[in-house]
């Protein structure tokens, strides 16, 4: 039964109040305007019988004297493989001029999967990016941040990880995008042929804050769908503090009592309901999720990356264009590495970044002016070589030919006995001569 009323209490910011009763959280609600025109919104809390209300698109054009209809059902999302190569807003509509998608809703936000039928996520994802493949090998169903600070390439990362991925499916979920960012994916999918298999959610900075809010719960709603149909879905989310600071401003409008840098409370359990979304479904699909994490003033204790850190299954740092090798870790990779892959994966990819970081000491000593032993030189030049051609994001590789040009670079720079890896791995593995 739908519930009508002639009278809206209050309105702030994106919120309006209305006095209501039998309406359940998460409801939605049509305001239809005296103009003409209407807006939906959600209820979001109760005081009493008192309601508040997100209007969706904003309160421009609301007033006290407006309609409110409660209309007994929660958000939803259109589903089905119509979605494929769509773009759509944060409410769910087409923006790429297409047509109305007709198939089924779904609602949105509801509770993360059945654990029962959850399994111990042992498949590694492809992405042919040495510093992931190799050195933090990403498995389905993994929920993983890029840690990194605006103007970084994160995007460009989100965009190369889609295009060369061997997942089904592909959802974007793209919060607080400038067009720039939004056009950059639309036609970087576009020629590299993934938007075939992509579905995007892209809420724009000039957009109502609430929609912000909408778009992970939108995209995950979607993967969810395709993931008990059998489809391993990669969901690309960007970025996650523009979503953390929409809630911001959405809690600041309620007047909620402010926590950390006037974050809402909430904010742990808000970013865990979305992250918790990944998934290795027993005997269907999955969900792994990377969500793009900047942090203002490179600060890893800002609440954002801080919470999420507690959340995920490891990290990458973006800094200076690359994968920190040092500040990233996938906690899941030792699930897949030697098992999945190549046996010698392991200790090759330890050995590397071990030699790497004895490299950067080196490297200090002849910044210092200090005199260079022969073992300091052989270390820059291994340095100079991994850096060319294992971290740069440039390089577009099968973990098979990762594995080679590592030991290639190993043999171009010290003798077989200098590497610390096990004489098994040097004498089947080993490049040289």
């Amino acid at each position: 039964m739908i519930k009508a009323y002639n009278k809206i209490e209050r309105i702030k910011g994106s919120i309006a109040q209305v006095k209501a009763e039998g309406v359940f959280l998460g409801e939605l609600a049509q305001v239809k305007m005296k103009s003409g025109g209407s807006t939906l919104a959600e209820v979001i809390s109760f005081d009493g019988d008192r309601v508040n209300l997100q209007i969706y698109q904003g309160t421009k054009g609301v007033s006290t004297g407006d309609q409110t209809r409660f209309i007994g059902k929660p958000m939803q999302v259109r589903f089905g493989d119509s979605l494929l190569g769509r773009v759509f807003n944060g409410s769910g509509d087409p923006i790429d001029e297409g047509p109305e998608v007709m198939e089924e809703s779904v609602d949105i936000g509801g509770p993360s999967f059945n654990p029962a039928r959850r399994i111990i996520p042992r498949r590694m994802i492809k992405t042919n990016i040495p510093m992931i493949d190799m050195f933090n090998t990403l498995v389905i169903s993994q929920k993983i941040p890029i840690f990194s600070i605006p103007g970084e390439p994160y995007n460009e990362l989100l965009a190369r990880i889609a295009s060369q991925t061997d997942a089904d499916i592909i959802v974007l979920g793209g919060m607080g995008l400038k067009y720039d960012d939004y056009e950059f994916f639309r036609q970087y999918f576009t020629k590299s042929g993934a938007m075939e298999k992509t579905c995007m959610f892209v809420h724009m900075a000039s957009d109502p804050v609430v929609e912000c809010l909408l778009v992970p719960d939108m995209a995950l709603a979607v993967a969810e769908q395709f993931a008990v149909q059998d489809k391993n879905v990669l969901v690309l989310l960007t970025d996650m503090t523009s979503f953390a600071d929409a809630g911001k401003e959405i809690s600041i409008s309620m007047e909620m009592v402010p926590s950390n840098r006037g974050y809402p409370g909430s904010l742990y359990s808000d970013l865990a309901s979305r992250y918790e979304k990944a998934v290795d479904i027993d005997g269907s699909g999955s969900i792994t999720l990377i969500a793009v994490t900047t942090m203002p003033g490179d600060d890893v204790t800002h609440p954002v990356p801080d919470n999420t850190g507690y959340i995920t299954e490891g990290q990458f740092y973006l800094h200076n264009g690359v994968i920190d090798p040092f500040g990233s870790l996938s906690r899941l990779k030792q699930q897949v590495m030697g098992k999945v892959t190549r046996e010698d994966h392991g200790d090759l990819a330890n050995a590397m970044i071990r030699l790497y970081a004895d490299a950067k000491k080196a490297r200090d000593r002849e910044s210092m002016g200090f005199r260079l032993s022969e073992w300091d030189q052989k270390l820059i030049k291994f340095s100079v070589m991994f850096e060319e051609r294992m971290m740069d994001l440039g390089v577009n590789l099968d973990i098979e030919d990762q594995l080679n040009l590592g030991w290639e670079i190993l043999a171009s720079c010290f003798g077989k006995n200098e590497t610390g890896i096990k004489n098994e791995w040097i004498q089947k593995y080993g490049k040289w001569s």
